[in-house]
Formats: structure tokens, sequence, C-alpha cells
């Protein structure tokens, strides 16, 4: 990612948010895994008060696109969202390696994020149709499906009716 990378927050545009777990490792790997991640988020979202316009949640990634929050910035979102589900994880990791719960060195800790995260203004209804088919298509690229409908972790099944969705999506 650049160094000098350019945020532009205040124009009212939503934000197509990408970031990736340390090291593309797939530690949102497991169901249980994104079903804490997607939890987190609609908590998160009730916190700062933003539009959850599409999402998807991927084994060793993220991508969401959100209206400008109410409190915070996108960043403040981004930020609080990885700490608390890195937090989360790490806690239930270390329960079920039986490893005793301790103050930890910060070098001791495995990180689970990359430290940043992209960031891109979407201004168009057209820009908006090409990120959530982005983002919808996902799990198809990567082989994890055939079809966006059989992943429950994406936006896919708010937009296409088909089937239950894990989570209300503020269409815009």
């Amino acid at each position: 990612m650049p160094k000098n990378l350019k945020r532009y927050y205040g124009q009212k545009h939503l934000h197509f948010l990408t970031w990736s777990c340390y090291r593309r490792k797939p530690q949102l790997g497991s169901a249980r895994a994104r079903n804490l991640f997607v939890k987190i988020l609609d908590e998160v979202r009730e916190r700062y008060r933003f539009r959850l316009v599409g999402y998807v949640v991927m084994p060793d990634h993220v991508h969401l696109l959100i209206s400008e929050p109410e409190r915070g910035t996108p960043s403040t979102v981004v930020q609080v969202l990885k700490q608390r589900v890195s937090r989360l994880m790490r806690q239930r990791r270390r329960k079920r390696s039986g490893v005793q719960l301790r103050l930890w060195k910060e070098e001791e800790v495995p990180r689970f994020w990359q430290r940043r995260f992209y960031d891109f203004n979407v201004w168009s209804e057209k820009k908006k149709g090409e990120k959530l088919h982005y983002m919808h298509n996902n799990p198809v690229k990567r082989k994890l499906v055939s079809h966006p409908k059989q992943w429950p972790w994406s936006s896919f099944s708010f937009y296409f009716g088909k089937g239950d969705f894990l989570l209300k999506i503020d269409p815009v």
C-alpha cells in the first residue's frame, strides 16, 4: 500500500473499505470466526451510526461499502472493528488451547490484521454497482463456492432475495 495514502472524508460519499488479515493468513477461515466478525460489525454500525450498503467477509480479508458514520470517520470504524474482532478471537483461541490468560508482551502476541486499510470513495451509482458486484463475486472467484448465494457472509442474499441474510443492509 502507498505510504502517503490520502483519505477523503466529509463529502458524503460511500466508502469501499478493504483490509486483510496479517500476511493473508485465513484468520477468518471458520464459520464461527466469520459469524463473530458479522456480529461485531453490526454492533459497531449501531455505535457509530453508519449505513452498511454491502459487505463480504472472506477467510483472509474483508470488504465493506459504508456511508460516512455520524460519529467518527471510516478510519475510526475500521480501527474499532479490527480491535474488537482481534481481541475476541485471541481470547477464544487462548481459552480453547488451554493457555492461561495472562498479560502478553506485545511481541508475543501474533498480529491478526495488516496495519493499514484501503479506502475508495464511491460517488456514483455505477461505481456502487461495480463494488457490490465485485464483493459478491469474491467467494466465487476464490473458488469457495460456485455461486454468490452460497456464501452467507455477504450482502448478496439481501439484494437478490436468496434465503436468509445475516445482517440488515441499508441500501442507498
